[in-house]
This record gives C-alpha cells, sequence and structure tokens, in this order.
C-alpha cells in the first residue's frame, strides 16, 4: 500500500463507547440514586469520572478524536428529547422542579404519571424511549449536558467531536404524542426544529467544536421521496449557516441506499459511512456518485456490533480503495462501541487460544489504531499486527469448536415436515381447550418473577463454594413454591415457577448448549439500568441434556393448575448473543431449533402442557431495508416451527414478544403457528391488538395490561380499561390476560400489587361478558 502523505495521516476515532463502566459503576450509581441511598451530587461525580475514563482511555489507546454527548444516565435519544425541549406536557412539571428527576420520570414513570414508550434501536436490543410529538409541540434549545461534556473533554487536552442524534433521524423515530389525531407525521415539524439544532450548533461552536457529529441511521432504512426531500432540505439549512462547527453526517446499520447522493450533494464537511459486510454497497454506491471530493470520509469498516477479531488485510483494502473517493480518509468501527462489552482481557475463564478470535470494545479501539496506522504508513509498518490477526482468523476457522459433524448432518436431514404441527390450529384449539378448561380471559405471567438480592447472593455463593449445590437448590425450591403460592392464591390460570434458578433467558440456555460460550464481565447496556452478557456463539450447537425438565416438572408437582415450560427461542437465541460470522444466520437458527426442539419434546413427555418459547428478537432482528426481510423471515419462522412442531395437538405452544413495531410483522407472527402470543401493550395503549385483528390474525392472543418496565403499579380499573380496548379488537374466546414482558427487573410489592389488580381487572371484564 502506498504510503499517505503526514499532512494526510489517517485519523482513528469512534462515535461512542459502553458507558456503564468497567463494573457497571454507572448502573449501581443511578439505582442507589433511585432508592435513596446516592444524592445528586455523588451520582454526578461517579458520571463524569467514568467520562474521564472512556477518554483518557481512548486518547491513551491512541485515538486522535474522542466522541462526547454519547454518554447517558439512561438513553441517547432521552437525552435529544430533553436537548430540543420537547418535554411532553405530563412531565412538565417534574423536569422544571428538577431535572433530573424529571429525566427519570420520562424514563420510568411514577405512580401517577405514565413514562415514554420505549422501543428497540433499530435492528438491535438496544432500547430507546420514543419522542412524543404533536402539531402544537414547541422546540427549545437546552445545550447544557452537550456543551458540559465537551468542556469536560476539552480541559483534559482532548481533541472531542461532539456526537448528537440527527434532526431527520430524531422526527422518523417520534411518533404522535396521546390524544394527537391520527394521522400526524413528526417530520412536519423539520423546520420548527431545525432553528434548535442550530442554536445548538452554535453553542458547541462557542465551546471550542471544530466538528460535531449528526447520527442520521434512520436513513439506511427505506425512505419515502418525501423523507429524502426532507433531508436534503436539513442539511442545505444547516450547511448553510454561517455560525457552527464542521459537520459530519454518520449513518450505520446498513446500506443508505437513494439517501447516500443526498447526503454527498449536501453543504457539510464529511460523511461516516459503514463499510462492514452489512452495508458493503456503500463502497459501490459512493464510487458511482463520484466520491467525496473535499470532504472527510470516516470509514466504518471494524464492526461495532460484533465481537470477532477484524480481518484487517481486508479492511485496509476497503480503506485503499477509499483512499481516491475523499479528500481524507479516517478511520472508525462501524457504529457505536455502545453495542459491545468493554474489554476481552477481563475474561480469565475463557480458553486463550479463544480469547485471542474475540474483540471486544478496548480491542476494537486497538484495530482502528492499527488500521489508521497501516493507511497513513503502509503495511510494513504493522507487520506484525497483520501477522496476528492472519493467525487468529485461521486459528478460529479450522478449530474444532467450530465444527461439529453431528449437528451438521442432523441439520441437513430436516424435512418440511419437520416445521409443521400435526394438525391444523382449530383442531389443536378444540384439544386444548378440553385439555386445559381455562375460563375466559385466563390470566397467566410471562415466566420470570422478581430476582431478589437473596436469589443473586445464593447464586454468587454457589459459583464461589461458600454453599453446596444442594443448599443451592433448596434455596430454589423455596422460591418456586413461595412464587406458585402467591399465584395460586392471587387466583392466576396459567402458573410459571419463577425462573429463579436462571440468570438471563438466553445465557442460562447458552451456558448448557455446545458451541456457547459465556463471559464473566461481558455486559452490555439493554436500556438504562439493565445490562445484559450475551454469551458468544462460537460453533455448532447441540444440547447434551435436558435444561429445564427438572425445575419445572418440580414446579408442576406442586400445584394441579397447569405451569408453562419457559424457553427461549432461536432467532432470539442469536439476536441476544454474539453470533458466529462464518456462516449463513439461518444454518445457525436450525441448529439451535433442533436443540431446543428436543427440550419441548422432553417437556411434554414430563407432563408439561403448555409450554411459551419466547421470541422477543423476531421483530428486533428485521432487516432495516424490505428487499432483505423475505428470506429473513422464511428462516426466522421456520426454526420456530422446527423447535414447536414435534408436540401433540393438545399440547398448547405459546410465544412472546415485546418492546418492538409489531405491524411490520404480524404475518410473520401468523407464520409461526404458535398456538397463544403475548405482546407488549401497555404503553402503546393495545396497538398491537389492533394491528392483529387488520390483519385477521385467528389464535389467541394476550395484549399486554401492566407496563413491567416502570415502578409504578397499574390500577385494577387502568388494567380492566385495556382489556375492554383489547376486546375491541379481540374476542373474548382468544384474549389473555397479562403483563407486558417478565417480572425479573421488579420487586415483590408491586409485583404482588400489580398482578393481583390484574387479576381482579380479568375478573371483572369476563363478568361484563354476554353469556354464552
Amino acid at each position: 500500500m502506498t504510503t499517505k502523505s503526514a499532512a494526510a495521516a489517517a485519523r482513528a476515532t469512534v462515535y461512542g463507547y459502553p458507558r456503564q463502566g468497567a463494573h457497571r459503576e454507572l448502573k449501581k450509581a443511578i439505582e442507589g440514586y433511585w432508592k435513596g441511598r446516592v444524592t445528586a451530587d455523588a451520582l454526578r461525580a461517579t458520571a463524569a469520572e467514568l467520562r474521564r475514563t472512556n477518554w483518557r482511555q481512548l486518547a491513551g489507546a491512541g485515538l486522535d478524536e474522542v466522541p462526547t454527548g454519547d454518554f447517558s444516565y439512561y438513553d441517547h435519544v432521552l437525552d435529544t428529547t430533553v436537548m430540543v425541549g420537547a418535554i411532553p406536557d405530563r412531565h412538565r412539571d417534574a423536569v422544571a422542579a428538577d431535572p433530573l428527576d424529571g429525566y427519570f420520570a420520562m424514563a420510568r414513570g411514577t405512580q401517577d404519571v405514565a413514562p415514554l414508550e420505549m422501543t428497540k434501536w433499530f435492528d438491535t436490543n438496544y432500547h430507546y424511549l420514543v419522542p412524543e410529538l404533536g402539531p402544537d409541540t414547541v422546540f427549545t434549545a437546552n445545550s447544557a449536558k452537550q456543551v458540559g461534556e465537551l468542556t469536560e473533554a476539552l480541559a483534559l487536552g482532548l481533541t472531542a467531536r461532539p456526537v448528537l442524534v440527527g434532526p431527520v433521524t430524531y422526527l422518523l423515530l417520534a411518533k404522535p404524542a396521546p390524544g394527537v389525531a391520527a394521522g400526524f407525521d413528526p417530520l412536519t415539524l423539520l423546520d420548527r426544529l431545525l432553528p434548535v439544532y442550530a442554536e445548538v450548533l452554535a453553542d458547541l461552536r462557542a465551546a471550542g467544536a471544530a466538528w460535531v457529529q449528526l447520527d442520521e441511521p434512520a436513513l439506511v432504512q427505506d425512505r419515502t421521496p418525501a423523507e429524502l426531500g426532507a433531508a436534503a432540505r436539513a442539511y442545505r439549512a444547516l450547511g448553510a449557516l454561517t455560525d457552527r462547527p464542521q459537520l459530519l453526517i454518520a449513518s450505520y446499520f446498513d446500506r443508505l441506499g437513494d439517501a447516500l447522493p443526498v447526503l454527498a450533494d449536501a453543504p457539510v464537511e464529511g460523511l461516516a459511512l459503514d463499510f462492514t459486510e452489512a452495508a458493503a454497497a456503500n463502497l459501490d454506491a459512493l464510487a458511482a456518485v463520484g466520491g467525496l471530493p473535499g470532504k472527510r470520509l470516516v470509514a466504518g469498516v471494524v464492526n461495532g456490533r460484533n465481537i470477532w477479531v477484524n480481518d484487517l488485510e481486508k479492511s485496509l483494502a476497503t480503506l485503499g480503495t477509499l483512499l481516491g473517493l475523499a479528500d481524507r480518509v479516517d478511520v472508525s468501527a462501524s457504529c457505536s462501541l455502545l453495542h459491545v462489552p468493554l474489554d476481552a482481557a477481563a475474561e480469565r475463564d475463557i480458553e486463550p487460544q479463544i480469547l485471542r478470535w474475540l474483540a471486544f470494545a478496548r480491542q476494537k479501539t486497538a484495530e482502528l489504531v492499527t488500521l489508521a496506522k497501516g493507511l497513513t504508513h503502509g503495511t510494513g509498518a504493522i507487520t506484525a499486527e497483520l501477522a496476528a490477526a492472519r493467525a487468529d482468523l485461521a486459528s478460529r476457522a479450522n478449530s474444532p469448536v467450530t465444527h461439529d459433524p453431528a449437528v451438521r448432518a442432523r441439520t441437513a436431514a430436516v424435512t418440511e415436515a419437520d416445521a409443521h404441527r400435526s394438525q391444523p390450529y382449530a383442531a389443536r384449539a378444540a384439544a386444548q381447550r378440553a385439555h386445559l378448561g381455562l375460563p375466559l380471559l385466563p390470566t397467566t405471567t410471562i415466566g420470570s418473577f422478581p430476582q431478589t438480592d437473596e436469589l443473586r447472593t445464593a447464586r454468587a455463593d454457589l459459583r464461589a463454594r461458600r454453599i453446596d449445590t444442594a443448599g443451592y437448590e433448596e434455596r430454589i425450591k423455596a422460591e418456586i413454591q413461595e412464587v406458585l403460592a402467591f399465584q395460586e392464591k392471587a387466583g392466576v390460570d396459567v402458573l410459571v415457577h419463577g425462573e429463579p434458578e436462571r440468570n438471563d433467558m438466553v445465557q442460562y440456555f447458552a451456558e448448557q448448549l455446545t458451541g456457547y460460550l459465556a463471559t464473566r464481565h461481558g455486559w452490555v447496556q439493554s436500556y438504562g439500568t439493565r445490562c445484559v452478557r450475551p454469551p458468544i456463539l462460537a460453533g455448532d450447537v447441540s444440547r447434551p441434556e435436558p435444561m429445564t425438565v427438572r425445575w419445572t416438572a418440580y414446579a408442576q408437582s406442586l400445584t394441579d393448575r397447569p405451569v408453562k415450560g419457559m424457553l427461549t427461542g432461536p432467532v432470539t437465541m442469536l439476536a441476544w448473543s454474539f453470533v458466529r460470522d462464518d456462516q449463513p444466520l439461518g444454518d445457525t437458527a436450525r441448529q439451535v431449533a433442533l436443540a431446543l426442539r428436543d427440550e419441548v419434546t422432553d417437556l411434554e413427555a414430563a407432563g408439561t402442557s403448555v409450554i411459551q418459547v419466547d421470541e422477543p428478537a423476531l421483530r428486533e432482528t428485521l432487516p432495516l431495508r424490505a428487499t432483505d426481510r423475505p428470506a429473513y423471515l422464511a428462516w426466522a419462522t421456520e426454526a420456530f416451527r422446527i423447535t414447536t412442531s414435534g408436540v401433540r395437538p393438545d399440547t398448547q405452544i405459546h410465544t412472546h414478544m415485546c418492546y418492538a413495531e409489531f405491524g411490520d410483522i404480524v404475518q410473520a407472527i401468523d407464520d409461526l403457528d404458535a398456538d397463544v402470543i403475548s405482546l407488549e401493550a401497555a404503553r402503546s395503549h393495545m396497538q398491537v391488538a389492533r394491528e392483529l385483528a387488520a390483519h385477521g390474525y385467528p389464535r389467541e392472543a394476550g395484549p399486554g395490561v401492566y407496563d413491567i418496565h416502570s415502578p409504578r403499579v397499574p390500577s385494577a380499573q387502568e388494567a380492566a380499561d385495556l382489556l375492554r380496548t383489547g376486546l375491541e379488537a379481540i374476542p373474548a374466546h382468544r384474549l389473555w390476560v397479562n403483563p407486558d414482558c417478565g417480572l425479573k427487573t421488579r420487586g415483590w410489592p408491586e409485583t404482588r400489587a400489580s398482578l393481583e389488580n390484574l387479576v381482579a381487572a380479568a375478573r371483572t371484564v369476563r363478568g361484563e361478558l354476554p353469556a354464552s
């Protein structure tokens, strides 16, 4: 590779970095604040120290430019809502009285005020708070957070680039506020919003920002000519400002398509594009528009969403091609590193050779610095790094960990019949009604019950050998007994055992399946203070022995009411893991489905009559471009049916989905052929019930009436009102009553009160139904 001149030396940067800290310090501080054990000043001090640690870590690794503004107490979209003054009316008094408490009230709600709706950030497992806008929304600039964090970074002597959610993406992510007439399009507020962005940009320039990054990931989705026109208008307006920093417009997660020429023509100084495999078409598209003459290109060549080491030689080849397409080319990850854990070096339990296959945020930062060095000085300057990467890639490709001939033979032998139940739904429904004998509007929960400090302590004590297995299992049995006794007393119809033995709905299964690796410190933010440790799917998958049968059977032995078997579905097992990238996702999904099919049939053989296979990630993993969706949905729905189609007609199969936009996948939900589906609906006011009805969905459904991501307790009247709304779309003989999601993150007092109100609501509404 030709060496670049020193004047055009490539710079390494990132768009964002993990927020929680090496030991989840932010989570602990925020939850301590909520409980009154941590003061607001102490919380702010913890946050400031975490920001300083991140920036110093990035600069110390060799990054030339660090991001600011990506840090958040809860969610960066909510931060944007605060920045533009779009506070919902119901939260304005709280925000005015105490901005920090008001901020958390918007995220979590209070007993008297509902929070903002929450949904998935594009096709990731990160959740954002949905802006609520209407024709009367008045925007006002509040750049205090953005300016404050920039000032902190500059005070450390660092080159810093503020990162903001762009105005077009912000409006495209928004929804009409409650009470706003149907059909209102938040994008019509663009001309009202742009002056606020202009004010923020001016404030950042005055504070010392040379560049500001405006993230526009919504433009990688299919967009109408009107939406693309709005993007062109927005950046003509912002580009024409005289009092502003240089502007870098960033996109990620997929190819830009028709939006690329719009942004390339905009009067801004730079674009940041994704050039990983998911968005490889950006390279040809950029060449087709004549590149970016006179502009900066930040090339995302290191995958910011997965944890495998980078193919440095392939990335350098891409970067070399890009050199002729822009005035200067800098190097970055494909998206914010928010989506990966902090440091693979902290993992002491993974075999050292396998550990060399992995790159978390710190390792990805080192890769970026290496690539920038190679792009600037040529491959001779990074000979050792290239050789090490080449060896790591070969080690992974040739490892027996990644290939199991027996698994591959079984997968290849799957037939069409393996993906279909033995009888159609109508016949199954009749058999299940006769077998289960449930009332109209049957009540149930989604699976998990509160994971108390005592349970976490027992699990930690077992790992540390402070208690033996027998002592731990007695604690689990006692918890199951308590959970069942409460449900029976409350009057729940279909029970769950509460999952006290499970650390996480994916990790628990991953630890018992071949092909998966578990981490000890690989935490990733899912929403707010909720962090998860996604397992690593490194090889072929099989189930050596039953995973859930023992505890489910134990629970069923304690009651005459049906107890649901609880499994996580194949798509979610992939989506909430760091999945292998060396074979098609559909092949991996089929392997997981066959392993889970064995578990489903064993549960049925042990006497479980209701089995729930959760697929909350089905919508989340939906490709961002419509042309890519049919192939995905074909293998995703097939994998679910392979998992669930080996049971008798009178065994009832449930599934569950939450916190996503379901309207895009109603046909896929139908194609799952589950007997019952439960879905999040409380925050969205039963929107999904109307979507199912409009589709003509023929099976049973439980749109949630209890928002479990808020600490507030819904009244029986509130739950009954939601049920009545649900009955307007779904007939009583097909409507279930349940919370939005599992109760793992809630406390026992609010769980008891909420479920008692849920059962009371079901009884009330059941009593209002006409006699059959």
